[in-house]
């Protein structure tokens, strides 16, 4: 700390005092404390705080003293919550001043202020590292590193955080639909024929392949999912966290295939069996198909559903349990009905439970293929509950559902306004 003497200093926040070593101020997590340690001069100090004591080496803020406790709980147990009987506003407003943003909350709370911050229609623009104009020109040693790999990681993964970003996301979304198209036209009759050949012919397409048109694609495409993939790694906070991320496993089980697949057809060669069957090539190469699913980083309707599938997994785990016993029971009595007993007329259709099971599924979903039904009285009595008892048992959980998809949805849309507006702000510089 190069202004005010001794070996350590006091914040004062609404009447609360702390006391630190100069050494601490220097990697404090709070932004605003950590400045403290590069102020020149009393000018400095104030441009920072509210006041400044020069004998008893004292810094007051005249901010919520309970409030900047819960700050203090989270710089040392890593845990920041609200503080109780508080607004979440306030809360937050406490939390953009000392240099915390709302991603530092524990998950719950983000929930809440997410919630609170979409009925309100409230923006808290974050501060600069700088604390505006004023400090502009003086920022802690490692400030600029740091703030441009957050600004590469909100380029990669914020779609609406920036013009750069907003490029970045048509560009993977257009290779996306390429890719899409590829595969799909790979399907067609015309492109399957060389599957015919012989094994010399298929060996001398399949090493050919890569140089055609379709090949040439293929191999851009995935060049980019890659390049995009490895830099999103590079540039993340927690590597472990970016591993475990379902959207990341997706990506990568997009990719391997590709390079599985080239490794394959470097390695077998002319490999008689393998290029006769192919099977294992062809199921690698439709694991493409997950391509699909990246769009889900750029648009807010295929991430409120995974979100809602997440936060709903126990009434989905419901769902499926109303399903099962609805099958075990009514694929019983079927079976037995229609083919169980001996009235003279037997439904091979329902032979077994397990191919009953088939018409009880397709009977409480309404959807009716009509390949197998009851023939009997008893049996379509029995069809007609079965039917009923589907739409009922089907139409519990969808309110829990639908409300859970209805918050998503806003959390997420408000999310993206947040972004939006920030990206506003950097088309009128």
């Amino acid at each position: 700390m190069n202004f005010g003497r001794g070996p350590s200093v006091v914040l004062n926040v609404g009447g609360t005092r702390y006391s630190f070593s100069r050494e601490v101020l220097k990697d404090f997590p709070l932004r605003r404390v950590s400045r403290l340690h590069g102020c020149l001069s009393e000018q400095d100090v104030l441009e920072v705080c509210d006041d400044y004591d020069r004998e008893r080496n004292e810094y007051f803020f005249d901010r919520h003293s309970e409030a900047f406790g819960f700050i203090m709980l989270y710089v040392r147990h890593g845990h920041l919550r609200f503080v109780p009987h508080m607004c979440e506003l306030s809360f937050y407003n406490e939390m953009i001043y000392w240099g915390l943003e709302g991603s530092h909350l524990d998950y719950c709370c983000q929930r809440r202020l997410d919630d609170r911050m979409s009925e309100t229609c409230t923006y808290y623009p974050a501060e600069e590292p700088n604390g505006g104009p004023e400090g502009k020109g003086r920022r802690p040693p490692g400030t600029e590193g740091r703030k441009w790999l957050e600004r590469m990681r909100r380029t990669f993964e914020e779609p609406t955080s920036s013009v750069a970003a907003q490029v970045l996301a048509t560009v993977s979304i257009l290779f996306v639909i390429v890719s899409m198209v590829v595969l799909c036209a790979s399907t067609l009759p015309e492109w399957r024929a060389p599957e015919n050949r012989s094994v010399e012919e298929q060996s001398r397409y399949t090493a050919e392949s890569v140089r055609e048109p379709s090949g040439i694609i293929e191999a851009i495409c995935i060049g980019w999912f890659t390049a995009e993939c490895i830099v999103r790694f590079i540039v993340s906070k927690n590597k472990c966290e970016f591993v475990r991320r379902p959207l990341n496993i997706i990506d990568l089980l997009a990719i391997t295939p590709y390079y599985i697949s080239v490794l394959m057809t470097v390695f077998t060669g002319e490999n008689s069996q393998l290029q006769r069957a192919g099977v294992t090539l062809r199921v690698l190469r439709m694991m493409r198909i997950f391509w699909v699913i990246k769009l889900a980083r750029h648009f807010i309707g295929l991430q409120t559903l995974g979100l809602t599938l997440k936060r709903c997994y126990r009434e989905m785990v419901m769902l499926l349990v109303f399903i099962c016993v609805a099958m075990a029971i009514f694929s019983a009595l079927s079976q037995l009905l229609e083919n169980g007993l001996d009235l003279g007329t037997k439904n091979k259709d329902y032979a077994s439970i397990p191919a009953a099971c088939w018409w009880v599924i397709i009977s409480m979903t309404t959807v009716g293929y009509g390949d197998m039904c009851p023939i009997t009285v008893p049996g379509r009595i029995l069809g007609g509950i079965c039917v009923v008892s589907g739409i009922v048992l089907l139409a519990l959980p969808i309110t829990f559902i639908y409300h859970s998809f209805v918050q998503c949805y806003h959390e997420l849309k408000f999310r993206s306004a947040r972004y939006s507006r920030s990206l506003s702000a950097e088309f009128l510089n």
